[in-house]
């Protein structure tokens, strides 16, 4: 039995990648598919047989796979998948849209229906600093792709959704049923001893510094509270964060992997102040018996206990988070429990859930 793995892009190593490193350690001789690819920034992907689309040769040029974004549909159905039995898309973009062979099995990993096409335009538009004679041309185009996410809906025959969120839009917009596998979470930081941190005197929040992560919110929440927060992670707005951060704010940059259990122990919580319908991030810190303090909307429900393993706030203000970390400085929590909420999140885990979902045994000698 022959399998292919199709990936929107592989150009940098994130939570996408995260569910993509087990696809791999399950199958690794499956062929990866791929828009575009930059294997020297995809971690453990790196050393998988990746493919690319004709867009490699403008990326190569732009060095920025979001502005390529139109011609991605285009570019995913060009892909031949001739002689394959079974098709593993992880899509939160474009993946599921590839054309699979009528004999093929397609089964879709769905991240997220493609939010800038359906539920984040203006973000769009702000994130890439779209000035308005731009704007409805781009707006049109968003709205092209919006028609073809929807269509190519049928081009799946199994879907599987990263949280009850996912789930629920899954439903809603493509109006299809899925099977729930969260994403992985690596043994490496269940390994951790949070005991070797010593004091805990810092929070943390981690991720991509784009406008919907909300990290002026916190930003904004340390300079009043003139609260230890240490920011990890690089984006378009790392310049403008920095400028508005005050002297008690530490913006860490890029933190590898390996650092990452550490930096996740020694905090005395993560903050994550954004709406995901799914986040690696507070499950990793949880892992380390780090409690988080969470907006209480989408992937996190699934997650996080309220008063037991972190705190949900209930609006994305900085008020709000206000009125959550003085609740959390008045409680206690247990390590142990809180990693003990995540272990059914453990890589081992999701594997086996995903060879239940997508067959399990007649797969497992590809």
């Amino acid at each position: 039995m022959r399998i292919a793995i199709v990936a929107d892009w592989l150009t940098t190593y994130g939570g996408a990648e995260h569910v993509l490193e087990q696809l791999y350690a399950l199958w690794p001789k499956a062929p990866f598919f791929t828009t575009v690819a930059r294997p020297a920034n995809v971690g453990p992907l790196s050393t998988a047989d990746i493919r690319t689309t004709s867009l490699q040769h403008l990326y190569r040029l732009t060095k920025n796979h979001q502005m390529l974004l139109p011609l991605m549909p285009r570019a995913i159905e060009s892909i031949d998948l001739s002689g394959f039995d079974v098709v593993l898309s992880s899509s939160h973009a474009v993946a599921k849209g590839v054309i699979v062979p009528p004999t093929a099995r397609h089964i879709c990993y769905c991240h997220t229906p493609m939010r800038y096409a359906w539920e984040m335009e203006e973000e769009y538009l702000r994130d890439f600093n779209i000035r308005w004679p731009l704007k409805k041309p781009i707006k049109k185009m968003l709205g092209k792709i919006r028609r073809w996410d929807l269509a190519t809906t049928q081009r799946v025959d199994h879907f599987i959704s990263n949280s009850s969120e996912t789930q629920r839009r899954i439903k809603n917009i493509y109006g299809r049923d899925s099977v729930v596998v969260p994403p992985p979470v690596s043994e490496r930081f269940f390994s951790y001893d949070r005991a070797k941190n010593g004091a805990l005197e810092y929070y943390l929040a981690l991720g991509r510094m784009v406008p919907y992560k909300r990290f002026d919110l916190l930003i904004e929440l340390a300079n009043k509270l003139r609260l230890p927060l240490k920011i990890g992670g690089v984006g378009s707005e790392f310049a403008a964060l920095k400028k508005m951060a005050g002297p008690t704010v530490e913006f860490l940059g890029f933190v590898s992997d390996d650092d990452l259990p550490s930096l996740y122990a020694g905090a005395k919580a993560l903050l994550f102040p954004q709406y995901e319908d799914a986040g690696i991030v507070p499950m990793e810190a949880m892992a380390c018996g780090t409690p988080v303090i969470a907006y209480g909307k989408g992937g996190v429900t699934d997650v996080i206990e309220d008063a037991v393993t972190g705190i949900l706030v209930p609006d994305q203000s900085v008020e709000a988070f206000e009125t959550a970390l003085k609740r959390f400085e008045s409680m206690q929590f247990n390590s142990e429990s809180v990693r003990a909420a995540v272990m059914k999140f453990h890589e081992k885990e999701f594997q086996k859930k995903i060879l239940a979902a997508v067959g399990a045994a007649p797969l497992l000698s590809a």
